[in-house]
């Protein structure tokens, strides 16, 4: 009997790449094969490859075909189970592998609804369909995850991965999602695991993230005598023409140019020209990008996805994901070495806040969040400064209430990129406005991930990791006006951004499965801003920051707000500038 002979495994994304060779590779180990995707073709083309798999294996295995099945739709997902319950078929084996490239930018450019749809992909979707999985899967049954290397982190180091802020931060999430699940799952019997393969030969690699991340190092300063804007026009139909042969490309840059003329005016064959040199240049930095990434592994060899195919068959087996349950396999193939962004506290720094105004943007879940949005507001106004605290409406209302009268206050949607930045506007009339306080609150203690509603998730995912990002990327437009479009305005403008929270479980017994669950949004929040402040320093050559603190500490004792107000007044001072770390777990106190 072959090894998953009489097994079911339902693969996301299986229509290409990875998810089709996992999927083959089952059916020629006996298992029936679910196959779902966004795009008909592709997946019918799989199912043909897996039926002649299965008749020359002679399994007598199935294929389940489901078309159109977004991974981020709460509907489509849904609706498969259901189909799948109905005709009383089990799975064994889900393999959460669906993704997207995503915005490639500097977060200051990524437009928020292609963020909000990469996390939605990548995290929401492997949400849904690990929960919704629960209603055919019995004991025994496996979910595995495939992220990415990036979001891997060592002892005070965090990878950032410059132009893919959302992939990131979803990523980052979905590994302590794949943990956190595994502690909710073990009364039913069920194992979640995750794999980091590293970099893996794709054509999504060299065909969109690469050159991609290449024509944003070229857009970021403009190239020869386009300006960013015009480079970025010219991009969305250049980038596409590496590897085209020499028809396709001509006149590919010929619709470019043309694209390029109705903006800048000017001689249409000189811009041809230019962008002729654009496209090379293109195709330069992606293949330098490629080449350095290899440098960073023993054998110098990007994984092929045959290989990544056997180590999510590996972890398949009974009595491996028995041994790995809960665990990011592997921990560490990739060696990136990059500076440490993360510690345990600040310099001590007299604080300095006079003729400043400082803005407190508040989503407060409980008193303890908004006491602490009040102790700091009265810090910065002891200090010499003007505390503006917008409070979000999802605020409860005594809390709104707290706030309001001891501030000068705004409740508003911070949902709404348009209101916050009217008001941040507003802000700015009161005084020099430069540094941005947000405060996400907790994490509410009282839930189970695996037993979340999909609209009370999609709540968390706006309130950690969307919300945040509105409100971040609108403050940096506010303190930076124009930079969106020509991020040379960011060469040496001052600014600071701190989020805070959310809090580590406190108490004297707080279970793995509370911190477990925490991580998975203090897991993207880590990732975001190491890779957004990447980009601010190295990128952009710019003196603004997004710092990140993370209250809370191991043992389960209240986080101080003292030594939040520290770190708030260190990370004004042109020394946070400096240091490489962004990420400060202030109540920590391990060297």
């Amino acid at each position: 009997m072959l090894k998953f002979q009489n097994k079911v495994i339902l693969v996301t994304g299986s229509g290409t790449g990875i998810g089709q060779t996992v999927a083959k590779l089952f059916a020629e180990n006996g298992a029936s094969i679910i196959i779902l995707g966004r795009r008909k073709e592709p997946l019918e083309d799989t199912k043909k490859i897996l039926d002649e798999i299965i008749n020359r294996v002679k399994s007598n295995a199935k294929v389940w075909l489901f078309p159109g099945v977004d991974v981020s739709d709460e509907l489509g997902v849904s609706q498969m189970y259901d189909s799948l319950q109905k005709d009383g078929v089990f799975v064994d084996v889900v393999v959460n592998n669906a993704g997207v490239s995503g915005p490639v930018t500097c977060f200051p450019n990524s437009p928020l609804d292609e963020f909000k749809s990469a996390v939605g992909i990548h995290l929401t979707g492997t949400f849904w369909t690990s929960v919704q999985a629960l209603k055919v899967m019995r004991p025994g049954a496996k979910i595995i995850t495939i992220s990415t290397f990036f979001t891997e982190e060592k002892p005070y180091e965090q990878r950032p991965y410059r132009f893919r802020s959302p992939y990131t931060a979803a990523q980052g999430a979905k590994n302590r999602l794949a943990e956190s699940m595994s502690w909710e799952l073990v009364e039913k019997g069920i194992v979640s695991i995750a794999t980091n393969p590293g970099p893996v030969h794709s054509d999504r690699i060299y065909k969109t993230v690469y050159p991609k991340a290449a024509a944003e190092f070229l857009r970021v300063s403009g190239f020869e005598d386009l300006s960013p804007s015009e480079v970025e026009i010219a991009n969305k139909d250049i980038v596409g023409l590496l590897g085209e042969d020499e028809k396709t490309t001509k006149d590919g840059i010929a619709k470019a140019a043309d694209a390029v003329l109705k903006v800048k005016g000017g001689d249409a064959q000189k811009i041809a020209q230019t962008l002729t040199k654009l496209l090379a240049k293109i195709q330069e930095i992606a293949e330098k990008v490629q080449k350095n990434t290899s440098f960073m592994i023993a054998d110098r060899q990007f994984l092929s996805q045959t290989q990544v195919a056997q180590t999510v068959l590996t972890l398949a087996d009974d009595d491996i994901a028995k041994i790995l349950n809960g665990k990011i396999i592997p921990g560490d193939r990739v060696f990136y070495p990059v500076k440490p962004h993360i510690a345990t506290n600040t310099p001590t720094t007299q604080p300095s806040f006079a003729a400043e105004v400082v803005v407190f943007a508040i989503d407060a879940t409980d008193k303890q969040d908004s006491d602490r949005a009040e102790f700091l507001a009265q810090h910065v106004e002891k200090n010499g400064g003007k505390a503006v605290c917008f409070i979000s409406k999802e605020t409860p209302k005594e809390l709104q209430e707290s706030i309001s009268s001891k501030f000068h206050s705004h409740v508003i949607n911070f949902k709404s990129q348009e209101e916050v930045q009217r008001w941040l506007n507003t802000a700015k009339t009161v005084g020099k406005l430069s540094t941005l306080v947000y405060l996400t609150g907790k994490v509410p203690s009282d839930l189970k991930i695996i037993n979340l509603s999909r609209k009370d998730w999609d709540d968390l995912v706006d309130k950690f990791i969307n919300t945040p990002a509105t409100v971040i990327q609108t403050a940096l437009e506010t303190f930076v006006p124009g930079g969106k479009k020509d991020p040379r305005l960011y060469k040496g403008a001052k600014a600071t951004i701190v989020t805070i929270g959310p809090d580590v479980p406190s108490g004297p017994k707080v279970s793995g499965a509370d911190r477990a669950r925490v991580e998975v949004f203090r897991g993207a929040l880590r990732p975001f801003a190491t890779t957004v402040n990447q980009e601010l320093s190295d990128v952009l050559k710019s003196n603004v920051r997004a710092f990140l603190v993370l209250p809370g500490s191991i043992d389960g004792k209240d986080s101080d707000n003292a030594k939040i107000a520290n770190a708030l007044n260190y990370f004004v001072t042109d020394g946070s500038r400096r240091s490489s770390e962004v990420t400060f777990c202030v109540d920590e106190t391990r060297d």
